[in-house]
């Protein structure tokens, strides 16, 4: 659903949140999570501002392939991406986080008129969108707090914009399980219908390189991963052992998916929002699926969810692909 909102250049946070604010949503979740068997907790509570910052350094990590070729696509087909966006557009970037990709696609645009990220990490996004704003003065930037896998609001269209259009990079699509994925993809469409979808997918390859790209020997992605239990002990009043949490992350051929979890060493107790609970040795909490795709797979979903696929640009080992959904009026 859009909402009316008067253009203007300011960076100031739209938030997008219908009902809890971030950290009951997270308490929530979390309580839920230890109480349910298998355990299982949303990967988008890893985003919070130290999460965040981690992540940034993941991105950089050399084993971590994903961030460095979907970049190098950019800077190679930045050009005919900015084809297909067309002039006087509007760009929607779904889990923007840093907002460094997006400077390739409006280096080559043709007059874009507004961008909005959106970003479950409002302190991060706020700093982020102000660094964008001075770089690209002439620019409309309209940073958006939400959570984007849920029934999302926006504000209304840029004035001086002809078509809405959506960038969704990182493969982030892999952390939403085939029925999220869809349910994304079919909101995307609505709200950028007579626009199109640039869409960043991680590719099925050889494991090895899915294991050390989510096992990196810096122990970055480890301390990532163990960092949701150190927000609950700052934000849920937890008392979480983080030593005692192993970091585990491998790859589910059967499901294409990695899989990263945090394993207790020993059997102990924790307390999250007063409430207590017990975890056996080798008992572990699901933090993150990551699922890989083909392209043949990439079209079916396409077209389940109405757009019309179009080009498609990968690097030469068929590690990582960008494609462009157009969507019809």
């Amino acid at each position: 659903m859009i909402i009316s909102q008067q253009a203007h250049r300011s960076t100031a946070l739209f938030s997008v949140a219908a009902g809890k604010p971030p950290e009951e949503d997270f308490s929530t979740d979390m309580v839920k999570a230890l109480s349910s068997r298998p355990r299982c907790l949303s990967p988008k509570h890893f985003y919070d501002e130290q999460g965040s910052a981690l992540f940034d350094r993941i991105c950089e990590l050399p084993e971590y392939y994903p961030t460095r070729t979907e970049l190098a696509l950019l800077q190679r087909h930045a050009p005919e991406i900015a084809e297909f966006m067309g002039p006087d557009a509007e760009i929607v970037e779904f889990g923007a986080g840093s907002l460094q990709k997006i400077r390739l696609l409006l280096d080559a645009m043709d007059a874009p008129r507004c961008y909005v990220p959106i970003d479950i990490s409002g302190t991060h996004l706020s700093t982020a969108a102000r660094a964008l704003q001075h770089c690209y003065p002439a620019l409309d930037v309209h940073p958006v707090v939400g959570d984007y896998t849920g029934p999302l609001r926006l504000p209304a269209m840029h004035r001086n914009s002809n078509r809405r259009v959506g960038f969704f990079p990182g493969s982030t699509i892999g952390n939403l399980c085939p029925a999220e994925a869809l349910s994304f993809l079919k909101q995307a469409r609505h709200i950028l219908r007579g626009g199109g979808l640039l869409l960043g997918v991680d590719l099925i390859k050889d494991p090895a390189i899915l294991h050390a790209a989510y096992n990196d020997s810096q122990g970055v992605t480890a301390a990532f991963n163990r960092n949701v239990l150190s927000r609950a002990n700052r934000e849920l009043d937890a008392n979480f052992d983080i030593d005692a949490f192993a970091h585990s992350a491998f790859y589910n051929a059967p499901l294409q998916r990695i899989e990263m979890h945090l394993m207790s060493l020993r059997s102990q107790r924790v307390r999250v929002c007063n409430q207590a609970f017990s975890f056996a040795q080798g008992e572990t909490l699901h933090t993150e699926s990551s699922y890989k795709y083909t392209v043949d797979g990439l079209q079916t979903m396409a077209a389940k969810t109405g757009f019309e696929f179009g080009a498609v640009w990968t690097d030469p080992e068929n590690r990582f692909c960008l494609c462009w959904l157009q969507v019809p009026m």
